[in-house]
């Protein structure tokens, strides 16, 4: 049995699968060992499953964006949250997407952000020198935040977190302007008070 299977275990299908993913993924955007982003992204599984074992969440049904829609026309707690959700540009889609996903695998696609965030925050104190408001401020400007949309403790108004469902929407905008006017999409982003407003414009706009 290898350091890492001692530390934390063996890994299920699902687990594997995600570390096989993320591996590969980090050793190309940060240069380290596989041996060194194995530890980093074991801890972060661990983390994820102690918080999902903690808040009851780690037996979610693999269609339960599904059986959500299905619930929303029939039960007055899904039709509220869902509502306040498709206020925000959540549509059905975004809906089955990210909760027909497993609770692990939203858990560690929210760490991973979480991550790569605090490391260009970590750049901006450290490298730019940077004041900790003005690096988070800048973070914000070219980062997409999600959460609860109504948690204001940081941001308010077109600021405030996205909803979570429309990650991948928000993804494929971007990777499409990039290939088409990356130019002109900077100069948006850059003009907008953070890149979450920047989202909130295009899709009241109907771009994405």
């Amino acid at each position: 049995m290898g350091v890492l299977s001692k530390l934390f275990g063996s890994l299920s299908g699902i687990e594997k699968e995600l570390e096989d993913i993320h591996v590969a993924m980090f050793q190309t955007k940060l240069g380290l060992p596989p041996s060194e982003i194995k530890k980093l992204f074991r801890k972060m599984l661990k983390e994820a499953k102690e918080e999902s074992r903690k808040e009851g969440t780690s037996n979610l049904p693999a269609n339960f964006g599904e059986m959500l829609l299905q619930k929303e026309g029939v039960d007055k707690n899904t039709h509220a949250i869902l509502s306040k959700k498709r206020a925000e540009g959540v549509e059905d889609d975004d809906i089955r997407w990210w909760w027909s996903m497993t609770d692990l695998q939203r858990r560690i696609m929210s760490k991973v952000d979480d991550f790569f965030k605090t490391a260009v925050y970590m750049k901006y104190r450290n490298e730019d020198s940077l004041g900790a408001e003005e690096a988070a401020k800048k973070v914000r400007k070219f980062y997409p935040f999600y959460g609860d949309p109504q948690d204001t403790t940081h941001t308010s108004g077109d600021d405030r977190p996205l909803p979570y469902e429309i990650k991948d929407r928000v993804n494929r905008y971007v990777e499409r302007r990039s290939q088409t006017d990356s130019d002109k999409c900077q100069k948006e982003i850059e003009e907008s008070s953070t890149f979450n407003a920047f989202v909130r414009r295009e899709i009241r706009r109907r771009n994405i």
